[in-house]
Order: C-alpha cells, then structure tokens, then sequence
C-alpha cells in the first residue's frame, strides 16, 4: 500500500482510540507495517496536532526518520512485527479496564467464549518492566506467543491484526472483554469454561468472520 495512504490511515487509527475510549492525553501508540519498515505515532504528540506526515518512519535496525522521534515503544511494535510476519498493525493502549486488570498482573482466564478470540483458553499479563525497554518488548513476545492481545503487568494491552482497522475493532473487543470480566469478579469468582469446551471454540474461531460458500442451487 502506498505510504502515504498508511500515514494518514495510521493517524486516523490514533485518534480514533481516544474516541474509542482506548486513550487519553498522549497515552498509548499505534504503528502499521510498510515496505521501509513501519510507520509508528511519534512520542509524546498529541494526535489532534499531528499530520500524516509527522508519523515516524522506522526501519526494523532501529534507525528512523521524521520531523518527531517515534514512540518511545518502537521496540515492541518492531519486535511484534519481525516475530508474527501475519501482523500488519500494532496499537497499544492504556484502556481503564485493560489497564486496571494489568495492575492485578494476572492472566484473563477462559471465563467467556470469546476469549478464543485472541487465540488461546486465556489471555496472558507479560511481565512488569519500564517502559520503552528490551525487557518489557521480551516479555510482551513471550505473552504473545500463540495470541494476538495481552496485557502488559501495571501499564496496559497491546494487540496486533492485519491491518489498521481490524487491529482497532480488536482493541476495542479487547477493552469490552477486560471490562466484562471485572464486572464478573465483582460478583465472585466467575465459573470457567472447560479446556474441552475452549477446544471446540477454538476449532470454530480458526474459520470465523470469513466468506462461506454459497448455497448450490438445487431448485
């Protein structure tokens, strides 16, 4: 896809997360893959100042180009992106619910069905390191392993998928699912699915949202 078409997709993507509740102030990044390397929100701009063209360009040694420096999170977008060749888009967020359940550094067990769609019978909590550095971009790869969302111990969720727009709609189910799942813990301890119910979900998830076949006509 032409580059500046990315740009200014990935601009419209970071302001569209405080609009989804994802983000407030200056929190929070965004980043898409192109054929330089990628494209990621520069570091401590607010979205509403920004142009396509202050998105910084990064190439995967680390090097970049802009009028702004990118994100101070560079590296984990940049290790996603070399680790899941499937990953188009990156986005990172401090979303309250997310967020708060970060703080409790626990992974989000398989208490609703569309945990699935994240791609495992749980969603992990990568472990606490400061921001911006290798460390909390090592742990994020390992909680990412098989999965396509986790949370980030006292700090909030990161999520990948295939282009700009579905990586946003799938930070937003994230966040919903998060808050669904704090609301359950404030009833008791919600009762989970079985790892034989999760498989079957599973199964059914490696085929969801695509195309279907249409029915033959046997009139």
């Amino acid at each position: 896809m032409n580059e500046n078409v990315l740009r200014a997709g990935l601009l419209a993507t970071a302001k569209a997360m405080a609009n989804c509740g994802l983000n407030t102030g200056t929190a929070g990044n965004a980043s898409v893959r192109c054929s330089r390397g990628f494209l990621i929100t520069p570091s401590g701009m607010a979205y509403e100042d920004c142009t396509p063209d202050d998105m910084a360009l990064v190439a995967m040694d680390g090097s970049w180009r802009g009028p702004y420096a990118p994100s101070s999170e560079w590296r984990i977008h940049r290790d996603i992106l070399a680790a899941h060749p499937e990953a188009c888009a990156v986005l990172h967020s401090h979303a309250p619910f997310a967020t708060a359940l970060a703080c409790h550094r626990k992974p989000i067990p398989a208490f609703h069905y569309m945990v699935a769609r994240f791609g495992g019978d749980d969603i992990r909590c990568a472990p606490y390191a400061t921001f911006g550095t290798q460390a909390l971009s090592d742990g994020a790869i390992e909680a990412l392993d098989g999965r396509n969302a986790c949370l980030l111990a006292n700090h909030g969720m990161i999520v990948f998928g295939s282009d700009l727009r579905r990586t946003l709609a799938l930070a937003v189910e994230f966040e919903g699912l998060c808050e669904q799942y704090w609301r359950a813990c404030q009833i008791g301890e919600p009762t989970l699915l079985t790892a034989a119910e999760m498989s079957e979900v599973m199964a059914l998830f490696k085929t969801y949202g695509q195309a279907r076949p249409a029915a033959s006509d046997k009139s």
